[in-house]
């Protein structure tokens, strides 16, 4: 299959089902030439690409040094997808569109309701550094969705926001690359009920709604088989 490259940053010490089932969805879905794991490669994952990193910091400041890695490894294509490891394509696309959140100010105030003290202070020093660039009102870009990106200008972004502790680098560089793409509501499913749209061409779940949930066990059904991005070892 072809298309742009997949990036993925992987947290040290995860069995990571969520990666597995991840894999299957974009291996059966999602338009890509090589995938490449950032940080930490689980045992069973096979046929892709490796990054190693060190994982020293904070959770943000890991992200980003492996979003760095990759936009600086000679063999990681110009046109990459950046994905996280629970992110669930779910119907065939004939490509990644450019999905946005809306406007950062509207997206504001449902962090400020979950006291999301660092990820926010991030979020607004974010807009506030977009802003003296030119970018007004600038738009979110912190979907639970791969991004369709480049190394260039996402080195670019990371250059522009170095001095954050908590960039926002997809709003960063969707922003100042003028990305612009269509507004949805974020697809992360966070509890273990039934309610999640089960006609979204895309999902992504937190570790315990995926172990435990209703829609983990909706994803897993949809595919129960491994691909060619894990090793053959009988299991599914």
């Amino acid at each position: 299959m072809t298309g742009p490259d997949l990036v993925v940053p992987v947290r040290e010490g995860a069995v990571n089902e969520q990666l597995r089932y991840a894999l299957r969805s974009w291996a059966a879905h999602l338009p890509h030439a090589r995938v490449w794991i950032v940080g930490h490669r689980p045992p069973w994952a096979a046929g892709v690409g490796h990054i190693p990193t060190e994982q020293t910091g904070t959770k943000y400041a890991n992200t980003t040094a492996a979003v760095r890695a990759a936009c600086e490894h000679p063999d990681v294509a110009e046109e990459f997808l950046l994905a996280n490891d629970d992110m669930f394509v779910m119907d065939a696309v004939a490509g990644m569109p450019v999905l946005h959140r809306g406007l950062v100010d509207e997206v504001e105030p449902y962090y400020a309701a979950r006291g999301s003290d660092a990820y926010l202070r991030g979020m607004r020093e974010t807009r506030e550094l977009l802003a003296e660039l030119g970018h007004e009102d600038p738009l979110s870009y912190e979907l639970h969705v791969p991004l369709p990106a480049t190394k260039t200008g996402m080195l670019a972004a990371l250059d522009a926001g170095r001095h954050l502790n908590v960039v926002h680098k997809r709003t960063l560089f969707g922003n100042l690359a003028n990305l612009g793409g269509r507004r949805i509501a974020d697809v992360k499913v966070m509890h273990r009920g039934p309610r999640f749209p089960r006609d979204s061409p895309f999902l992504s779940t937190m570790p315990d709604s995926f172990a435990h949930g209703q829609v983990g066990a909706y994803i897993r059904r949809r595919f129960p088989r491994p691909c060619r991005y894990e090793v053959r070892t009988g299991r599914r």
